[in-house]
């Protein structure tokens, strides 16, 4: 009896202790860093953002860009420190590190693979060693050049297992419909991922971020896109001849959607006047080639998880 009862406390005093999980995806938008870079000695198409290119892209630059960045991520986590960051269009893992070496919290550890993009744009995780354990970790190739879906497979605060799908999926260069098949394929991919966790375990914790490169839609069967529901006149992550998209999206399992709200941080000072289409937008690094110590073309967006 006494042991039953001293089981029944601890898990009183877990439960008591859980905090929520805060997920923060944020494309970045062309943090690369300064010097040439390559993979396997291959040079990669980079020559434009470093410091010889037509974007005279330097260190000093550089650090503005990781500053704003930061900066942003500091304030959606306040004191206490974003829990789960995914990251697109980062160049390499000395981008990773300047970043999180800028955080108000700095205990965070990263996962990155080097892709076969072209231009060496990633995908990435930073995350709270004090809260996040890694399990597994793989990059999920695609069947042409383009950036890997990250996978990673985590632990939080030593109880439960969250699956985490890193993705910045094909852009629309080209035309929407001539890129869709690249969208589709990607997407397919996921499925398989998600199907094979979940027929394991109907109840696991799922999410999948990062940039989708279209509007958000009901598209992978067994887990909810939560941002349809933000998709409205006047509201996205990403605004395009005056129109506002929801390219940034979380796709949730039901154990995960449950627990969860999503939300776009659009705060004003991360925000410019458009001339243009009136209103606001995203305030970018550069305008064409114009530099303007920007933050992003993509606004970031947060899941709270009350685990």
């Amino acid at each position: 009896m006494r042991q039953l009862l001293l089981i029944i406390a601890v898990l009183i005093v877990g439960i008591m202790h859980a905090e929520p999980i805060r997920v923060v995806s944020y494309n970045a938008e062309n943090l690369f860093w300064p010097e040439r870079d390559s993979i396997d000695g291959k040079p990669l198409n980079d020559l434009e953002w470093t410091m010889d290119g037509e974007r005279r892209w330097s260190f000093t630059r550089f650090y503005n860009k990781i500053d704003n960045i930061a900066r942003v991520l500091t304030n959606i986590g306040e004191w206490s420190g974003v829990d789960i960051i995914g990251l697109q269009e980062i160049e390499n893992a000395e981008c990773l590190k300047r970043l999180s070496n800028r955080l108000r919290y700095k205990e965070y550890d990263l996962v990155h693979y080097e892709s076969p993009d072209p231009r060496g744009i990633d995908v990435a995780l930073l995350y709270k060693k004090e809260r996040i354990d890694t399990i597994r970790t793989k990059a999920i190739r695609m069947p042409f050049p383009t950036r890997d879906i990250l996978y990673v497979s985590t632990q939080v605060d030593k109880r439960d297992t969250l699956h985490l799908f890193i993705c910045h999926l094909p852009s629309q260069l080209g035309g929407k419909a001539e890129s869709e098949w690249k969208r589709i394929a990607a997407k397919q991919l996921l499925q398989k991922e998600v199907d094979s966790i979940l027929v394991i375990n109907p109840n696991a914790h799922i999410i999948i971020m990062g940039d989708m490169n279209t509007k958000p839609i009901q598209d992978i069967e067994g887990i909810t896109n939560k941002m349809i529901s933000l998709q409205i006149d006047n509201q996205g992550t990403h605004k395009h001849q005056g129109q506002w998209t929801c390219l940034d999206q979380f796709y949730c399992s039901p154990a995960v959607d449950s627990i969860s709200s999503a939300a776009i941080y659009n705060a004003e000072w991360i925000m410019e006047n458009d001339d243009k289409y009136l209103g606001l937008k995203p305030k970018r690094t550069y305008i064409g080639f114009r530099y303007q110590n920007g933050f992003s073309d993509h606004l970031p967006i947060i899941l709270n998880v009350n685990y």
